[in-house]
């Protein structure tokens, strides 16, 4: 093996050095090349999607404005139980929180005093009918005699005066037995109304009626169920003008409609009506009392529950509901986006009427079959102003997703893979 020199070596790298400068050049050239022609073939091939929105297309109709108030039931008819005969109190005849009926014996009140006296107004009764009866006969009989002159005129008037005085005496006695009835049946204490009895305020052996009516026990009709509850006069008198006006209409049957709302925020199932607004405005608060009646066959409500009234006082006529999040309330007035045939995006000043479940009611600005956008916002704050969007319908939160956007992940997820294939 034969050994170079360090001279000799030098020699033979000078001419190697440049050949591989210029086969670097080259490669560099051809990289470079490579990636201009796929930068200028990416935006043929594989341009960005208009960006989705989701919206809602505005349907007018007639859409009734419901209020929320807050009211009290109260029984539609409440009675109180008094004793009117003075006694002992002997016995009670009824289940407390029960259901009574009207006339139903709910206590006894000893009748013995009563009986008597009784029994003694219509003896009285009798002896008046017997002496009627006998001056009677005398008035008869004197009427030929005093013609014939066989006896004085004032024996016969004396006769007829005295069948008048006899009629009278049997009228009072007639009004003592029947005075005397009335008091006998106080003793035994009835319901006044049909309903439900709560329980008994006083016990078996007590001194009842002395002096003054002594309450016993209260009874209370709760089906139907009345609820008291008040509004803003204001408000009232907006609704009022509103409806003169012709922007708002009544409902078809004239009354409004009342839904109840426990506490625990579930509706109750039966339906009831407004019967009447009050005429006077509480000086205090500046609120007027509002009454609906609802039906209560179950008893499932009871007098003096707090509850929350929805009441549909109006409805309001080529009107479109719209979600709240759609819109945006300033100052200088409310306005919501839309959308084109051609994915444009315009702003709309809107009039609103009144909001309810999360929603609000537009009664201008819109026109049937306008897309109002409602989500993807965002979307487009990275974006320029004009970008062209895609409208897909809006699903509220919780609700279930379109068909047409329950494809899309599957068609998307099934492209990959496909691309192998090619």
């Amino acid at each position: 093996m034969s050994v170079l020199r360090p001279g000799f070596r030098r020699h033979l790298n000078k001419p190697a050095r440049p050949l591989a400068i210029l086969a670097l050049a080259v490669l560099l050239a051809a990289c470079g090349k490579g990636d201009d022609k796929k930068g200028a073939a990416a935006p043929a091939g594989g341009g960005m999607p208009p960006p989705e929105v989701g919206v809602v297309v505005a349907t007018p109709g007639d859409i009734g404005l419901v209020t929320e108030l807050p009211g009290r039931l109260e029984a539609s008819r409440v009675a109180e139980v008094r004793a009117r005969a003075a006694g002992i109190l002997q016995r009670r005849l009824f289940k407390e929180g029960s259901d009574v009926k009207a006339g139903q014996p709910l206590f006894a009140i000893d009748a013995a005093p009563y009986q008597a006296t009784y029994q003694s107004s219509q003896a009285q009764l009798i002896r008046a009918q017997a002496n009627l009866t006998r001056t009677s006969d005398v008035a008869k009989r004197y009427a030929p005699l005093v013609a014939a002159n066989a006896i004085s005129k004032q024996d016969y008037d004396d006769a007829v005066a005295a069948k008048a005085q006899a009629e009278a005496d049997v009228a009072v006695a007639k009004a003592a037995v029947q005075t005397a009835k009335i008091s006998l049946d106080y003793a035994a204490v009835t319901a006044p109304i049909s309903g439900r009895i709560g329980r008994a305020l006083v016990t078996e052996g007590a001194l009842v009626g002395q002096g003054e009516p002594t309450p016993l026990a209260v009874v209370q009709q709760i089906n139907p169920l009345y609820v008291n509850f008040t509004q803003s006069a204001s408000e009232a008198l907006r609704l009022r003008r509103a409806m003169e006006a012709g922007t708002l209409k009544r409902g078809t049957d004239g009354a409004a409609a009342v839904r109840i709302v426990l506490e625990d925020g579930s509706e109750y199932a039966q339906a009831g009506r407004l019967l009447f607004t009050d005429l006077t405005v509480d000086q205090a608060t500046g609120q007027i009392t509002l009454r609906a009646e609802v039906p209560n066959p179950k008893g499932d409500l009871l007098p003096g529950l707090y509850v929350r009234v929805r009441v549909e006082q109006a409805q309001a006529t080529n009107a479109i509901s719209i979600p709240q999040q759609a819109v945006t309330r300033t100052d200088a007035g409310d306005t919501l986006t839309v959308v084109g045939a051609d994915g444009k995006l315009a702003k709309r000043t809107v009039k609103i009427q009144a909001g309810q479940n999360n929603r609000w009611i537009v009664t201008e600005g819109l026109k049937a079959g306008e897309q109002v956008m409602v989500d993807g916002f965002q979307k487009l704050q990275m974006l320029p102003p004009g970008t062209p969007v895609k409208a897909v319908p809006w699903q509220a939160p919780g609700s279930a997703a379109p068909a047409a956007s329950a494809a899309a992940p599957a068609a998307s997820a099934a492209a990959p893979a496909s691309a192998p294939k090619q």
